[in-house]
């Protein structure tokens, strides 16, 4: 049986970077139909990495196990009744694939269950990976380190600001915990459609990069309601959007934030889901909260092209090479890092 390379997850436990292993003997997996191989070239670490490593409740997680659910490489072979045109192709993935359930016909068509590539399945921290044909999409020659650190994290703030917040150019847009991959992102295709951005950050530096890279506004969240600070920013008004994946920690401040009609669009609560919110300020100022995962690939094409044409370009903290899986592990696990930490493969 054919091997590869790859950064194995050994065993469960926290901190995850100890537990992560470059092996030379993987085995190999191959196209089965509708699927596509790919040679990795480079593959992007995400918070779903971490609780990989940590443990999912409800999730069956078996290990050793390769997690990853950002990739971008060459398609080596193609599985049964996949066009051949694919092999040769450089492609990046959309992770996320839907899964039919025949037990909830009546189910929304538009929110389909989804399994992971890299949590469900085996994952793109290797020198191979398989993904349904149908969850990848041709880039030509852009960079592929730069497509595996924009896919998954843009393609949850596209569905977060357009989808669900139905955000229009020139609202205003709150963005939490800024040096992360989803709140850049969200800064990136803020900024890209004339809105106007005020982020927050527990690190001034991370706040200083975020002016750098275009931020209208910064403001240093200490541990307190930061909302007054958002308000004086807006005229006293408060904000159309706010982005946010803290959860806990910063939930009232951010519905505190919101203008009249605003929307606050979460995508995780790594501080903690159970939040106090203000049920008389949502229904007194008419403002939403919404969940939102992932996107689909008619999104996944329209911001794609966004990267494809040079509109819009990720920002990368650390690219390593993958005989230093661990270390990109740990750098992401150590919460400072400003943007993708990225892993290139040979």
């Amino acid at each position: 049986m054919p091997v590869m390379k790859a950064a194995v997850i050994t065993r469960q436990g926290a901190p995850v970077a100890p537990n992560v292993q470059v092996v030379d003997d993987w085995p190999q997996p191959t196209a089965g139909p509708g699927q596509v191989l790919i040679k990795t070239e480079a593959a992007a670490l995400n918070h779903l990495d971490l609780w990989i490593g940590r443990g999912l409740p409800g999730v069956d997680l078996k290990y050793p196990c390769i997690s990853g659910s950002d990739g971008c490489g060459i398609v080596e072979s193609v599985g049964q009744g996949v066009d051949q045109s694919w092999i040769g192709k450089r492609v990046v993935l959309n992770a996320a694939m839907p899964v039919a359930d025949p037990t909830r016909p009546q189910s929304n068509p538009t929110l389909p269950d989804l399994r992971m590539i890299g949590e469900h399945e085996p994952g793109t921290m290797a020198q191979n990976f398989v993904v349904p044909a149908q969850n990848v999409l041709d880039i030509g020659d852009a960079n592929a380190v730069d497509a595996a650190a924009f896919g998954l994290t843009h393609l949850t703030a596209w569905r977060m600001l357009w989808t669900k917040a139905c955000l229009e150019p020139g609202q205003s847009v709150l963005i939490t915990g800024i040096g992360g991959g989803v709140a850049l992102a969200a800064l990136n295709l803020a900024r890209h459609f004339g809105c106007t951005t005020i982020v927050t950050s527990r690190h001034q530096w991370k706040l200083d990069e975020a002016l750098k890279l275009g931020a209208d506004h910064a403001v240093l969240d200490a541990g307190e309601d930061f909302s007054g600070e958002v308000r004086k920013l807006t005229g006293k008004r408060g904000v159309d959007v706010c982005v946010d994946s803290i959860g806990r920690a910063v939930h009232q401040s951010c519905i505190k934030s919101l203008a009249r009609g605003g929307v606050f669009v979460t995508c995780g609560c790594t501080t903690g889901p159970d939040a106090v919110t203000d049920l008389a300020r949502l229904f007194w100022n008419q403002c939403s909260i919404i969940g939102s995962t992932m996107g689909d690939m008619n999104e996944f094409g329209r911001v794609v092209a966004l990267f494809t044409c040079g509109a819009i370009k990720p920002v990368i903290d650390t690219v390593y090479d993958a005989a230093e899986a661990p270390k990109a592990y740990e750098r992401l696990e150590s919460g400072e890092q400003f943007g993708k930490v990225v892993i290139r493969w040979p």
